[in-house]
């Protein structure tokens, strides 16, 4: 099958947005809907979701679900009705009680993605949950057959591991090519880290301009070396974050790197209205890189995440236009704040750094 003669990219930052168009491509399906999600929720969008998917596998078509088990917590009974249709729903790695108990069981999938008839796919930032609505995100609609298949081969390969603990040392970590588009896949490991090693690449080759667009922000060394180092050769480095996320010990960890960041010229930048849980880079303002992978060590290091990189001209121009609405609502990161911080929020900061890796 010859790829989409004129493909088309859309980004949408506002969940309602992204929620409707989801649920119109289900509503149009014809032969498949697969879905990787690591959270949908037992609520008012869960539900919709939950719906349109029952709807169509009573009509015949093959309808797969594979949701965390750790992000998404819905009783047997959600999909009873979904089950009895033909619907598969499958849950990535119970957890389970080891001796190390927060490292077995930090091993998530992290990805979302929706792959719908080799035609339409979705990559991003976004759950299916009510709790996110008035969040700001990233979801990228992919309207290409070639990249949709690709979607659908990491998708199965993700389904086929779904109760592993233990990977092969390459199934599923292999970098896809097309065109101009990179698809990098990271699975647990301490030291084989793809997308961590993406990023650290398009910082160092950087020459004019790096913005970092994440909620949770805890960079280890080698990336915090790429940026000050960037920065230290003229490259204007922008990190944007949400001033308030929903992990709050995260955001108190991630003030320990702020001050050395700003000394060495890199842009701290705090969203205001409300949580930012978008994840993307751009770079040059010719490669962008979105997908689900946060910008601290435990999506590097514990999580099975996806990045979908590139030089396509309308994402780049549509990736802009979000990150300037995203700085426009922003305010700079205060120094002499920072230094006037309380003595009990340094010696938290402190005594959280051996926990860096699990938040």
């Amino acid at each position: 099958m010859e790829a989409a003669a004129n493909p088309e990219y859309k980004l949408f930052d506002d969940p309602l947005h992204y929620f409707n168009a989801m649920l119109n491509d289900i509503e149009n399906a014809k032969e498949y809907i697969y879905l990787e999600m690591y959270r949908m929720g037992n609520d008012s969008i869960g539900q919709k979701f939950k719906e349109a998917l029952t709807k169509k596998a009573r009509e015949g078509l093959e309808v797969k679900l594979l949701l965390d088990s750790w992000g998404t917590s819905l009783p047997h009974s959600f999909f009873k009705e979904f089950e009895s249709y033909g619907g598969s729903v499958t849950f990535f790695k119970k957890i389970r009680f080891y001796f190390d108990f927060f490292t077995k069981n930090h091993r998530r999938n992290h990805r979302k993605l929706l792959i719908i008839d080799d035609k339409i796919s979705y990559i991003g930032s976004g759950n299916l949950t009510a709790y996110s609505i008035i969040w700001r995100e990233l979801m990228l609609r992919i309207e290409e057959e070639e990249l949709t298949r690709i979607f659908k081969r990491t998708f199965l390969e993700s389904h086929q591991i779904y109760n592993k603990y233990i990977f092969n040392r390459f199934a599923g970590r292999k970098t896809i090519f097309y065109r101009d588009f990179s698809i990098i896949r990271d699975l647990p490991s301490i030291y084989r880290q793809s997308i961590k090693k993406k990023y650290e690449e398009l910082i160092s080759n950087a020459k004019s301009e790096v913005v970092i667009e994440t909620p949770y922000f805890l960079p280890g060394f080698k990336l915090r070396k790429a940026m000050m180092e960037a920065a230290s050769r003229g490259v204007n480095v922008s990190v944007i974050v949400p001033e308030h996320s929903d992990v709050k010990v995260a955001d108190l960890l991630r003030c320990k790197y702020l001050g050395i960041l700003h000394k060495n010229n890199v842009n701290i930048q705090f969203y205001k209205p409300h949580n930012l849980h978008a994840k993307c880079m751009m770079v040059d303002k010719q490669i962008f890189a979105i997908g689900t992978s946060n910008f601290d060590y435990r999506s590097f290091r514990y999580q099975h995440e996806i990045m979908l990189c590139g030089k396509e001209d309308s994402i780049v121009g549509e990736l802009t236009s979000h990150i300037a609405q995203s700085l426009n609502d922003s305010v700079a990161f205060d120094y002499k704040k920072w230094l006037g911080r309380p003595r009990t929020q340094k010696f938290f900061e402190y005594i959280l750094i051996p926990f860096r890796h699990l938040l």
